[in-house]
């Protein structure tokens, strides 16, 4: 347990660190603040409007619309990658801010301020250069992690698009060869995540590409490719 002196102490210590004072320090401190916001785990800060962080989201679900858990992650990640980029202009914004209001002063003696204020900018430049290296090092790595996420996203939704037409195709032609001998198909008893209405809807597809083709669609698309490169190889010439 800490003594009284250790107490009396604490206390003495706490008041002699008061942080910055001065509107400069001030703003370098609030600048400290944010540093987490490209690279934490927080995607929103204190000041961070939480309805525009909700709507910007929305709108990235609702474009790649995510059916699976995977997806959905992804797109998530999107968004949170994107609303941390769209945060690094303002910061560098706010380095430049608090650059003028620390070298306010500086270069006085220059006539012409259209000079003292390039002066100014260079200056600010130099006292921060590690801080906007920072900020170009994070918008690269964030730029190609929403690259990586992009691609993933493809391929999943490329992959779950694929087998959905490889399995519905398998059940239109269950559906026909059922309806053939008198019965009827029951969807989930074959494992089926489908409704007849849709199963019907991809027979009725198949019947309308059938009918403007010389190839007719097959049990599913891979059989119906091999059939037409098995039919075009007939009227290839030989090789002599």
């Amino acid at each position: 347990m800490a003594s009284t002196a250790q107490i009396n102490a604490n206390r003495t210590n706490s008041q002699l660190s008061t942080g910055p004072k001065t509107e400069s320090g001030k703003a370098k401190s609030s600048l400290n603040a944010v540093k987490t916001g490209l690279t934490g785990r927080t995607v929103l800060l204190p000041g961070d409007d939480a309805e525009a962080y909700q709507s910007h989201v929305q709108r990235f679900l609702a474009e790649w619309k995510p059916e699976t858990d995977a997806e959905h992650a992804l797109a998530q990640s999107l968004a949170d990658t994107e609303w941390r980029l769209l945060r690094i202009p303002t910061l560098e914004s706010g380095i430049y801010a608090i650059g003028r209001l620390e070298f306010a002063d500086k270069f006085a003696t220059e006539q012409d301020e259209s000079v003292r204020k390039s002066l100014i900018e260079a200056q600010i430049f130099l006292a921060y250069r590690r801080d906007l290296n920072n900020l170009s090092i994070q918008e690269t790595r964030l730029r190609r992690q929403r690259d990586q996420d992009t691609a993933r996203l493809q391929q999943l939704q490329r992959e779950r698009q694929e087998k959905h037409t490889r399995e519905i195709s398998q059940a239109a032609v269950l559906y026909r060869r059922l309806k053939a001998d008198g019965e009827i198909l029951n969807p989930a008893e074959l494992g089926f995540e489908f409704s007849i209405e849709e199963i019907e809807a991809r027979v009725a597809l198949i019947d309308a590409r059938n009918a403007r083709s010389p190839y007719p669609e097959c049990e599913v698309p891979e059989r119906a490719a091999q059939l037409r490169n098995e039919r075009l190889a007939l009227w290839r010439p030989k090789a002599a």
